[in-house]
């Protein structure tokens, strides 16, 4: 609730205006000079000092300037008679948000009061946005300096701060709690509930009560009132993954609540009002589930306010080196042991993987990895159980010069075979690569005219 100060020396102004004010919702003080104003202030917090220019004593223009010193961010609204309106408008100049002449109707007043408190949110927000730009997204989990994931912090940034729905689409795996989690740190409802719900994971026949509650009585085995996650995150967030498996009669109730702001119960009639900030996700290409009539488009539309598209992890493969750091730290400490080496024999395998399962599988891998190599030094190729596929796009970790994928690749198979003796077997299994794929490449860089492979290429 807004603090209002009022200062008068006229008894009657000081009582009018409290009662008015109170009517307002306003918490409001009184106070018959500005020797006693300064006091009150000293003590309690104040937004708004509304006071006579011209009192006995101390004047409302020194009080402003004793009290901007340590206080600026308090308004001041000055009541001036007919004469005064010159010294008036030299407050205004020091500082003071406004004057009012008096006689004034309580409707001035009161529209003046709101324009104040209009101009002070926006101040606010102001300050706020600006020290987020300046700090930036600071967040541990979402891993990577890739061009693609500095967009998706940039795109966090600007939308944290709204109250603006946002779909995050991508594949399985790909992180999309971690951005949403992100998004309601980053905004002004982080220090409010956040809460998530798989809508997949929900039996159809509970789906509504899990959202929006129930009362006691309204089915089998409703014992009691049950708020839903609605409720529950009331000014806060709410996260609705893979929102594309959502029935459609449910979807049809969820968009209501998105106009309207309001929900019922099951089992109740009685209108309950919720401010949920919403960030739905899908792995699913929504389009198509919007064309087979499995997912509502004025739903989709009410959803896609803000969208932000989370590419899969082989389309970002420079992340993968910050990605396995981070995971090798998290299981040395799950585990209790010592940090081991991951050696370069391992990274170019885990570099050639197309990773299918995005993130959550390669965190997978590098776990089981570690545990197959607990009895030896470092952890090797031979201790990722991957599926042999065709070299995906490789990024160097090596050079600092722009490469193409086919010269990252050529890089890649030279290393492994210079490391390997020319063992074309050996280095095959470890690029994930058949023998026949390996040698059909080593014929191309032979004919490409690349010396290295000349020799190579006449080893069996």
């Amino acid at each position: 609730m807004k603090k209002i100060l009022i200062v008068d020396d006229d008894r009657s102004i000081r009582h009018i205006l409290k009662e008015a004010l109170a009517r307002d919702d306003y918490h409001t003080e009184i106070m018959q000079d500005a020797e006693s104003a300064l006091k009150a202030i000293n003590k309690n917090s104040v937004d708004l000092i509304i006071t006579d220019l011209m009192m006995p004593g101390m004047t409302g223009l020194e009080m402003m300037e004793k009290v901007k010193e340590d206080r600026p961010e308090i308004g001041f609204i000055f009541m001036t008679a007919f004469g005064t309106v010159d010294v008036a408008v030299d407050a205004l100049k020091k500082g003071a948000f406004d004057f009012i002449a008096k006689p004034f109707s309580i409707a001035q007043i009161e529209a003046q009061i709101n324009k104040f408190f209009d101009f002070s949110n926006l101040v606010d927000e102001n300050k706020s946005l600006k020290k987020r730009l300046k700090s930036g997204i600071k967040d541990k989990k979402l891993i990577g300096e890739s061009s693609a994931m500095k967009d998706i912090k940039n795109q966090i940034e600007m939308v944290a701060y709204s109250d603006a729905p946002v779909f995050l689409m991508g594949e399985s795996g790909t992180g999309k709690e971690l951005i949403a989690e992100s998004i309601h740190k980053n905004s002004e409802r982080s220090q409010k509930p956040y809460l998530k719900v798989n809508c997949a994971a929900i039996p159809k026949d509970l789906i509504e009560s899990t959202l929006f509650g129930h009362e006691k009585g309204a089915f089998t085995g409703a014992l009691k009132q049950h708020k839903g996650l609605f409720e529950e995150s009331n000014s806060g967030t709410l996260l609705l993954d893979e929102i594309s498996e959502m029935p459609l009669p449910m979807q049809t109730k969820l968009l209501r609540i998105l106009q309207e702001g309001t929900l019922n119960r099951v089992g109740s009639n009685k209108e309950i009002k919720v401010d949920v900030r919403i960030v739905a996700t899908s792995n699913r290409k929504i389009h198509d589930e919007i064309e087979n009539g499995n997912f509502r488009q004025d739903l989709f539309y009410r959803l896609n306010v803000f969208p932000i598209n989370i590419p899969p992890l082989r389309e970002r493969k420079e992340d993968i080196h910050l990605l396995l750091n981070f995971f090798l730290d998290d299981i040395f400490k799950k585990y209790d042991e010592n940090e081991k080496k991951l050696n370069q024999s391992a990274l170019d395998k885990l570099l050639l993987y197309p990773w299918p399962g995005n993130i959550r599988e390669l965190r997978n891998i590098i776990e089981r990895a570690f545990l197959l190599s607990r009895n030896d030094d470092e952890i090797d190729s031979k201790h990722f159980m991957l599926e042999p596929t065709n070299p995906a796009p490789v990024i160097s970790t090596s050079s600092l010069q722009p490469k193409t994928i086919a010269e990252m690749e050529k890089e890649l198979i030279y290393s492994a075979l210079e490391r390997l003796g020319d063992n074309r077997n050996k280095a095959a299994e470890e690029l994930g690569i058949t023998v026949r794929t390996l040698r059909n490449k080593l014929h191309h860089y032979h004919e490409e005219g690349d010396e290295r492979f000349n020799i190579r290429n006449k080893k069996s």
